[in-house]
């Protein structure tokens, strides 16, 4: 017990030290990383958005970063499956807290999460949001194009979100078309990977149906996202009901028909070529989930965000 600690997230003397927490015990930031709002020496920032006031059916991701960073305590500190490495060895991961909201003001909303995110990017670290509903990735993508220029999208999702609104609509189901009708994203390199349901355009974007992605296997998934955005920087956004319900029940607009957690993380593992300069999980919602089930799917795909970004750092350095 003598080398061991708890509340790792305020507790930890170095932001790459490993957590000695039981599964059970202590305070829950995501992965046990720091929590601060010190943006020095950080390498990646995880950052909580509990909005949900866009969403068109069931409403409960406002409670969905709380729910992400405590099915993430499940993860020791061991090298992380599948990628063998200590995620946090040489990549400092901090855990920013939550976006600041006026829950009466939802018009401020928008400005105020690019506002926020801004800081974070301006400070040159890697951005990863879990949400919230799908409405928050329009302003992130605005705050990341701000940094990097247009970008392709990289979208595991059952909706097309290419619904047309208003410049001022607060909908989760629009932010696609805006985006590529704003020049914020590049559509003829995005992806849409797991679409169940019909809108009324493509927006120009590739898609990957349900039933094409059950007869696909995930090298080939992979292979077809990593051909489509041709080496472009990338922005990476998770809607958990891309995965079928069985998988993901915790959500606000469940499509039934969708692919395993299994078969998207094995997609997820081999995306290392993507050049992702930002990446969310969002519309987990846990009041309609069933013992985490939901929360441990975003938490895990969170984690392999942060696997994805430790090999190309690992990439980078060794190439020189």
């Amino acid at each position: 017990m003598a080398n061991r600690s708890i509340d790792h997230a305020f507790t930890a003397t170095s932001l790459t030290s490993a957590a000695s927490d039981p599964t059970f015990a202590g305070a829950l930031s995501f992965m046990r990383r720091r929590f601060t709002k010190e943006l020095a020496g950080v390498d990646v920032v995880v950052w909580g958005i509990p909005f949900d006031a866009a969403t068109s059916n069931r409403p409960g991701t406002r409670f969905g970063p709380q729910a992400i960073r405590r099915a993430s305590a499940i993860f020791d500190n061991d090298a992380q499956y599948p990628f063998n490495r200590d995620l946090f060895a040489e990549m400092a991961v901090i855990d920013y807290g939550d976006c600041l909201l006026d829950y009466g003001n939802h018009q401020d909303t928008p400005a105020a999460i690019e506002r926020q995110a801004n800081v974070i990017l301006d400070s040159g670290a890697f951005l990863l949001t879990l949400g919230g509903d799908h409405y928050v990735t329009w302003p992130l993508l605005k705050a990341h194009v701000a940094k990097h220029g247009p970008l392709a999208l990289v979208q595991f999702d059952a909706h097309q979100d290419t619904w047309f609104d208003e410049e001022r609509r607060i909908d989760h189901g629009s932010f696609v078309a805006r985006a590529a009708r704003e020049g914020i994203i590049d559509p003829d390199r995005s992806i849409q990977i797991g679409i169940r349901t019909h809108a009324p355009e493509d927006c120009g974007v590739n898609i990957l149906y349900g039933h094409q992605v059950e007869e696909m296997s995930a090298s080939d998934i992979a292979s077809a996202i990593i051909s489509h955005t041709r080496g472009a920087p990338a922005y990476l956004t998770f809607d958990i009901d891309c995965l079928d319900p069985a998988f993901a029940p915790g959500t606000g607009t469940p499509v039934s028909g969708g692919p395993s957690s299994a078969k998207i993380l094995s997609v997820l593992q081999r995306l290392h070529q993507l050049d992702i300069r930002g990446a969310d999980v969002v519309e987990v919602s846990p009041p309609y989930d069933h013992a985490d089930i939901t929360a441990i799917a975003g938490a895990t795909v969170a984690m392999y965000m942060l696997g994805l970004h430790a090999e190309r750092r690992a990439i980078a350095v060794s190439q020189g």
